[in-house]
């Protein structure tokens, strides 16, 4: 089962936040909350809040240990764009786009994979040709 956090409409652009989100996919979350902790990124302390709450949510509403959980995912969507406008030269004035992320953790319980062995056979050797 999946667990989930969002923050809505967090103050960083989206292209900046999805750095953040390539770093913990598909990790533990306990190394997940090691990298962001030691990143030096913007975006890192955004998705350290969203990840440290939805394992608060997985912990209080399904009962998992937070130590056997996965980032199952994590994305950034666009959120809305606040216009700012500059003057510039000649009179002229440009908009500046200040940009707004959706950012989504999940996390789930970690699967424990067999580790299947492949049993090798020895085919006889064939004969040498003259």
């Amino acid at each position: 089962m999946e667990f989930t956090a969002f923050a809505k409409n967090a103050r960083i652009s989206p292209r900046k936040a999805r750095l953040s989100a390539t770093l913990i996919r598909g990790k533990r979350v306990e190394d997940a909350l090691n990298i962001l902790g030691f990143e030096n990124r913007r975006g890192s302390t955004f998705f350290k809040k969203v990840l440290e709450s939805a394992v608060a949510n997985a912990a209080n509403l399904g009962g998992v240990d937070p130590m056997d959980l996965v980032v199952s995912h994590a994305q950034v969507n666009n959120g809305f764009i606040i216009k700012r406008f500059r003057p510039q030269a000649r009179g002229r004035a440009h908009a500046r786009y200040k940009r707004c992320s959706h950012i989504h953790v999940a996390v789930s319980k970690a699967e424990v994979k067999p580790i299947s062995v492949k049993k090798t056979t020895k085919k006889p050797a064939a004969p040498a040709k003259a």
